[in-house]
């Protein structure tokens, strides 16, 4: 068959800085048509065909045949050649390139004159018949011509090659009308997604949404992006993973749900990284880990067979085989192979060092075997991996949402899937208990206590719902991103993100910075009007507070220091019934075990005003029965006095601070 796509002729490069006289030229013409009474932009128009179903649909036409076959059609020119009598327009739609061959005898004089007015760019809806010219081009002859949108700015003639990288990314719209292969990449991801979504239901899996603003950092270790939730007057993370909320719904009664979403990670940008990206979590019932790499192989390699012809696929130049069952191998063995040694858990923490320490990797002093171990894999393992591998054993320091293994617990069920040196899809069997759950998230958090920026938060609500019980369960998540990489050989994520985040162009100023400017201006006002306002209300108020005088009584340093002084994490908070004081605390003391005390300050707050919050407690006082329900310490307030009425406030420490810190 001949070709049916002619090639658009090249026209000077304008992107960056079209030259201002040629911008001006298009402008004086856009005028010109408004004062002929053409509108430039008209609201309507109509389609009943597209260019690739014509190609296919005449592909036996013979040379300089005609039909009496009528469509209708839009799309771009992107090509424009004037003959006199006649005149060649390249039409590129959504489908395809199809020829447009003009005919002064065939059209009105207004449709003819038209032509002389368009510019490389325009916008056109073309009416007429099929016919293929002699030289053996399928064409449009149209009968009618009409302008759907005048292009201002002229296309550029190169845009390809490392200087115009950034232009491809910052001005995407201008990429997909020049490049082919650009938008051919998207839609193949699109195509990807879709048999994601697909192969996902067809296995029983159901769809869900979960929040974006969260007001915890959990489900992954992290840096988050932080943002102000006015309505609330609230910080709120977004969120760094959809896992915890998954796992809830499992724990509601649902066997597997699944969630493709945006993921939003405060960390830097490289080849494979951008702190914007999409992910596909999964969590089914009553799995295991190796649920989770038939789920991971099954649906990569439905993803790859949408979209390519063989399970044999190139990547960046490496020859990748997606066939077959793919390979479990144990961390430490990845190591060693690497190494040129055998090391293991069992290998002494000093050797172990010193190993990082020649390959220049830094090993801070508090760090056992299993994270060295996992340094090293990150650093010199990773990239040993070319084929589909499932890394599998991962130390549990670095694991802190993954079940221990039974027969060691130092190791996780846990795998990462590495393919081409780097990492698509990380999976569990899920932890399930509570206890367990709760003191890897204590540690968590006394690595963010101190200064670990990505060390998960402690979520009181999700070790609540593990409380309730989750049955034993597989979970994973797939990066979707890389996935579309690596099956359309796609050297950066830029290149399959259809908006990277950039830069602020020099000569223009951030939306988002001038709002937040104007945002922390307008509080700014409102703290220095708030500060004022109870300056003078602490003035006029000062005579009135009454504060307990001081106890004249000495107390010995000996009996004061048995008194233990705790932070505590609020897990619950509900109203004693048949109570008007009482609160019922359920709290997070940092032994393991949750702690209730009963506090007489139901008068001055909520329940859920408490919920999550960091408090002081005594934690070694004497059990007392308070209506019929042992009361294990003390909250500790201040009270003044106001005009005779009780002023009461609960004290609250900063959240950072760890469950079960001790007071001195």
């Amino acid at each position: 068959m001949k070709e049916n796509v002619m090639a658009a002729p090249t026209t000077p490069d304008t992107s960056a800085a079209a030259p201002a006289n040629e911008r001006e030229q298009r402008l004086a013409r856009r005028i010109a048509l408004a004062k002929a009474g053409i509108d430039p932009y008209p609201e309507y128009s109509d389609v009943d065909a597209y260019a690739a179903d014509l190609i296919d649909r005449y592909a036996e036409l013979e040379d300089g045949a005609a039909t009496e076959d009528s469509y209708r059609i839009a799309g771009r020119v992107v090509a424009l050649r004037n003959q006199g009598k006649i005149a060649f327009i390249v039409l590129r739609d959504p489908t395809a390139d199809i020829q447009i061959f003009c005919r002064i005898n065939a059209m009105s004089e207004a449709d003819w004159q038209l032509i002389g007015q368009l510019d490389m760019g325009d916008i056109l809806n073309v009416g007429g018949t099929i016919l293929r010219t002699r030289r053996g081009q399928l064409s449009l002859a149209p009968t009618q011509l009409m302008l759907l949108s005048k292009s201002i700015r002229p296309l550029p003639e190169k845009f390809h090659g490392l200087s115009d990288k950034e232009t491809r990314y910052r001005q995407r719209y201008v990429d997909l009308i020049v490049n082919a292969d650009v938008r051919e990449t998207f839609r193949k991801r699109s195509a990807i997604i879709s048999e994601f979504r697909r192969y996902m239901e067809a296995d029983g899996y159901m769809e869900v949404e979960t929040p974006i603003l969260q007001t915890i950092q959990g489900g992954a270790t992290a840096k988050p992006f932080i943002t102000h939730f006015n309505a609330l007057d609230q910080e709120n993370y977004l969120r760094i993973a959809t896992e915890l909320h998954l796992k809830r719904l499992l724990v509601g009664g649902y066997e597997r749900v699944f969630e493709i979403g945006r993921i939003f990670r405060n960390e830097g940008m490289d080849q494979t990284h951008n702190p914007e990206f999409t992910t596909m979590e999964a969590y089914r019932a009553y799995s295991d880990l190796e649920g989770m790499k038939a789920l991971a192989e099954g649906v990569i390699k439905a993803a790859n067979a949408r979209v390519n012809t063989t399970e044999q696929i190139v990547f960046q130049g490496k020859e990748i085989d997606l066939s077959g069952s793919w390979p479990s191998i144990p961390m430490t063995q990845v190591v060693s192979q690497v190494l040129g040694e055998d090391v293991d858990l069992d290998t002494p923490l000093e050797h172990l060092a010193s190993l990082a320490a020649a390959h220049d990797i830094e090993v801070a002093k508090d760090w056992g075997p299993g994270r060295i171990i996992a340094e090293l894999y990150d650093e010199l393992g990773e990239d040993s991996l070319i084929n589909p591998t499932f890394v599998v054993d991962y130390p549990v320091e670095v694991s802190p949402l993954a079940k221990r293994r039974e027969d060691d617990p130092r190791l996780t069920h846990r795998f990462e899937l590495v393919i081409a040196g780097h990492e698509y899809a990380n999976a569990f069997s899920e932890l399930n208990d509570p206890v367990d759950q709760a003191e890897r998230f204590a540690r968590q958090m006394e690595e963010k206590a101190s200064g670990d920026d990505e060390a998960m938060e402690y979520d009181a609500d999700y070790v609540r719902a593990l409380e309730y019980g989750m049955p034993p369960a597989g979970g994973i998540g797939i990066g979707i991103d890389r996935v579309v990489m690596l099956l359309t050989d796609s050297a950066s994520i830029r290149d399959v993100l259809l908006f990277p985040h950039m830069r602020p162009e020099a000569t223009s100023a951030s939306g988002a910075a001038a709002a937040r400017e104007r945002q922390e201006e307008s509080r700014a006002k409102a703290r220095e009007a708030a500060e004022l306002a109870a300056q003078e209300a602490e003035r006029v108020a000062a005579e009135q507070v009454v504060v307990e005088p001081l106890f004249e009584d000495f107390v010995d340093f000996e009996t004061f220091s048995r008194s233990d002084f705790r932070a505590v994490k609020v897990l619950e908070c509900e109203a004693v019934p048949k109570s008007k004081k009482l609160l019922r605390f359920t709290l997070d003391d940092g032994s393991g075990n949750n702690r209730t005390i009963l506090s007489g300050i139901r008068a001055f707050y909520a329940p859920e005003e408490l919920v999550g919050k960091t408090l002081v407690a005594i934690t070694n006082l004497p059990p007392r029965s308070m209506m019929g329900i042992d009361s294990c310490g003390m909250i500790i307030s201040v009270i003044h006095e106001v005009e005779g009425e009780e002023r009461l406030n609960v004290l609250m420490v900063d959240d950072r601070i760890p469950a079960g810190a001790k007071l001195y």
